[in-house]
């Protein structure tokens, strides 16, 4: 049975001091409440989450955070309004009514593949993990979770896509052309289309070349984390290889490192 949200309102007690003020009856904003597109400086995300206690906290916890947040209780109406609707950072449900997590990630990424995508799962399988950021999901968090971890993590989702960075010149290796201002990565003159998890994840391959990188490194670089799933890294670079590579069971440029990591080589490659 998944857990209960009694549960995660354990683990955030004391994080937040605010968190007294957290209204457990705030109606959940529909699609007409939905706000589009970015007026000023604060970032909007949007939940997708059929636990509406969860859904109504998880929502005032952020909107007291800064954060401008759209909620919504199953898959479907989340799908119609990203027909308009390009939040900053996009939280869903794995286990959605109508329309599944999954398919909302599959088709986030039709639309576009720079909206960061979290995962919410109360399957702590580590191949429902996977599952979902196969689908296109860029990190995940497992229920019961704390309030402050998932502020956290958006928080580093939002300053490593949208913040402002002193921006190296472009620089080219091999057949890959790297623009850090556009945030742009082209293989032999045809831009490629990257997740904003997989761009992150090749621009510190590619910034690193053959350099061996083990999946702590990737993990603090790219994710920000200290400690986490290597399936995660596992997924990114298989995700990625199936984009970079003319045959991705046969890598020439992504190679595993067994034991020990991955290196990024143009040598030999052509």
């Amino acid at each position: 049975m998944p857990p209960t949200w009694s549960n995660i309102t354990r683990a955030a007690a004391g994080e937040a001091e605010s968190f007294k003020s957290v209204r457990i009856g705030t109606p959940v904003r529909r699609p007409a409440d939905i706000t589009l597109g970015n007026v000023d400086d604060m970032r909007e995300v949007m939940v997708v989450e059929d636990d509406v206690t969860v859904l109504t906290v998880v929502s005032d916890y952020l909107r007291a955070r800064g954060y401008r947040v759209s909620g919504f209780s199953d898959g479907i109406a989340a799908r119609d309004a990203l027909r308009t609707a390009r939040p900053d950072v996009l939280i869903v449900d794995r286990m959605l009514p109508g329309v599944s997590g999954d398919e909302l990630c599959r088709h986030v990424r039709e639309l576009s593949t720079q909206t960061p995508i979290i995962m919410l799962t109360a399957l702590d399988a580590v191949e429902e993990r996977i599952d979902g950021l196969e689908h296109g999901a860029d990190d995940y968090i497992s229920k019961p979770f704390a309030l402050r971890e998932l502020q956290l993590r958006i928080d580093a989702m939002v300053r490593r896509t949208y913040g402002i960075h002193v921006s190296p010149l472009p620089f080219v290796l091999g057949p890959f052309r790297v623009d850090p201002a556009r945030r742009r990565i082209s293989l032999n003159g045809r831009e490629m289309t990257l997740t904003t998890r997989e761009y992150e994840l090749f621009l510190f391959l590619l910034q690193n070349p053959d350099r061996t990188l083990t999946r702590d490194d990737i993990m603090r670089e790219v994710w920000g984390w200290s400690f986490g799933e290597a399936s995660t890294v596992t997924v990114h670079v298989r995700r990625l290889r199936e984009k970079i590579e003319p045959e991705p069971r046969f890598p020439r440029y992504l190679i595993t490192e067994w034991g020990r990591g991955y290196r990024f080589t143009v040598e030999g490659a052509a």
